[in-house]
């Protein structure tokens, strides 16, 4: 048990409250005492009884203000704190005494060597990492802090070494030891992409409150880090360009150049010169060859927009980059090998170009590793209002003049339309709003929308028949409309909330799946 006594600065206090104990035959663990007028006591745990006539009695001593029971003592809510914090580190921990051997190891290091704090303790450092004499550094009389590069498990590591010093009896300070603390090359590479993140642009620029794109960004955090090509699919004006570029300022290439080529945008012969290049002489006249987008993207990213609509002919030159990392530049017979990540993006379905004979199949599996489906701006609500702030707050910045309030209604305005084209459609309708605005407030009146084309389903077919019948109409339909997005039963279960054997069942049932 440990008490909490708040008291006057009063010669004898101590002293009384410790009678109080010896008079209940109360033996004393641990006393602590903190110069902001706190006593702290810790002794074993009293019978309820006890207790109750114990609490009054410490209450009634002179310059006692209040008592009260806590969990732990301060020195063991500090040791609790120190061992949670350095289990927490990735990095490599010890801690050597004044003749560098081992008295702590965070659970980080103890991994790594595969070994107990037990077991470790009192033995020499240098006996475990080779490459610096902790010891000698330690006894030069005045060690300095430090910092180097040392092996371990066939890692290289970057080391800093901290010497630690305390009081001495006389003037000065005394060595008590020191902290080594090993980051391993990749984490120290981590460190310095995300110093660099503002320049290069990573998550923290793609603000959300929907859940569903809060898990997006998630996932698309752990992948992006991953070298594996990346497929990006959502309808158009989702972000898919915005994704691709922060998984690349959050990637190890972030240093590297970011390129992007749209498949869509070009005729076949010039798609492949912008994406190969091609060598001097290959059309004639010129006398210079050039680079293509996939040599210049050499160490960093390449984003393929709207990968679904590369010609037969690309995509079979694209297979052999994505299989060998080499290719040939247009009228060159000499190979060029690339190290380039990929990331494509699509409004399509793949899996239905390939069953059409439109997209190589071999070529969707090879991209298909890793993958994430952006959601539409009509499912994803909760982002429409802070989006429509943030885009008014940019342009009335670029067009020089106030930002207007939003009136009591837009926000409902904003949420009941469907936004067929999405987050660009969201800001190209603000931007047309705030250059013709010609008030201090923002209405539905000054933003022209479309009306929404797609057609919604008569209400006597909904509802034609029992509530059974209708119900499962709208589960057919429902099914029907989004198995093309989501092509397993897993990722549909996922997007759906349900199991995943549920949806195999309801796909079965309705016959949806199969073709």
């Amino acid at each position: 048990m440990r008490l909490e006594v708040s008291c006057e600065d009063r010669l004898g206090l101590t002293r009384e409250l410790l009678d109080r104990l010896v008079e209940r035959n109360i033996d004393l663990r641990g006393i602590e005492i903190d110069t902001t007028g706190i006593i702290y006591l810790n002794f074993p745990e009293l019978d309820f009884a006890d207790f109750q006539h114990l609490m009054p009695e410490i209450r009634r001593i002179p310059g006692v203000y209040d008592v009260k029971t806590i969990p732990f003592m301060p020195s063991e809510r500090e040791h609790h704190e120190i061992r949670a914090l350095l289990k927490a580190l990735p990095d490599l921990i010890f801690s050597l005494d004044a003749r560098g051997r081992i008295n702590q190891a965070n659970q980080a290091a103890l991994s790594a060597l595969g070994s107990s704090l037990e077991e470790l303790k009192g033995a020499a450092l240098g006996h475990h990492i080779k490459g610096f004499a902790f010891s000698r550094w330690l006894e030069s009389g005045d060690p300095k802090a430090q910092t180097c590069k040392l092996g371990f498990a066939g890692e290289e590591y970057l080391a800093d070494l901290i010497p630690l010093y305390v009081p001495g009896e006389r003037e000065g300070q005394a060595l008590a030891g020191a902290v080594v603390v090993l980051k391993s090359a990749r984490r120290v590479g981590m460190h310095f992409n995300a110093l660099h993140a503002d320049e290069i642009g990573g998550f923290e620029h793609i603000q959300t409150q929907s859940n569903r794109m809060k898990q997006v960004l998630a996932e698309a955090a752990k992948l992006a880090m991953q070298d594996a090509p990346l497929l990006l699919m959502g309808e158009t004006g989702t972000g898919k360009e915005l994704l691709a570029r922060a998984c690349h300022g959050a990637s190890l290439r972030s240093s590297r150049p970011f390129m992007a080529l749209n498949c869509a945008a070009m005729p076949d012969n010039v798609a492949e010169s912008e994406l190969f290049g091609y060598a001097p002489g290959a059309f004639g006249n010129n006398t210079e060859g050039k680079r293509g987008v996939l040599d210049l993207a050499s160490g960093g990213t390449l984003m393929l927009d709207e990968i679904g609509d590369m010609s037969p002919h690309l995509q079979t030159k694209f297979l052999r980059v994505l299989q060998d990392g080499v290719f040939r530049r247009v009228g060159d017979e000499q190979e060029v090998q690339v190290n380039v990540r990929f990331i494509c993006t699509t409004q399509k379905n793949l899996l239905e170009l390939v069953g059409q004979g439109k997209f190589r199949e071999d070529l969707f599996y090879r991209l298909n590793v890793l993958s994430l489906t952006l959601p539409p701006l009509r499912e994803r609500k909760a982002d429409i209002v802070p989006l429509a702030q943030e885009f008014v707050a940019r342009f009335a910045t670029e067009l020089q003049r106030s930002r207007p309030r939003f009136s009591r209604n837009l926000g409902d305005y904003l949420q009941a339309y469907r936004w067929p084209g999405n987050v660009r459609q969201l800001r190209n309708s603000l931007y047309r709003a705030m250059t013709l605005l010609d008030g201090d407030e923002l209405g539905p009146e000054q933003i022209d929308l479309p009306a929404d084309s797609e057609p919604m389903p008569a209400i006597d077919e909904w509802f034609e028949g029992d509530l059974d019948e209708a119900v499962k109409r709208f589960e057919r339909r429902l099914l029907e409309r989004l198995y093309p997005q989501f092509p397993s039963t897993r990722q549909l279960a996922k997007r759906l909330g349900v199991s995943h054997t549920a949806i195999a069942n309801k796909l079965r049932e309705y016959g949806l799946g199969k073709k």
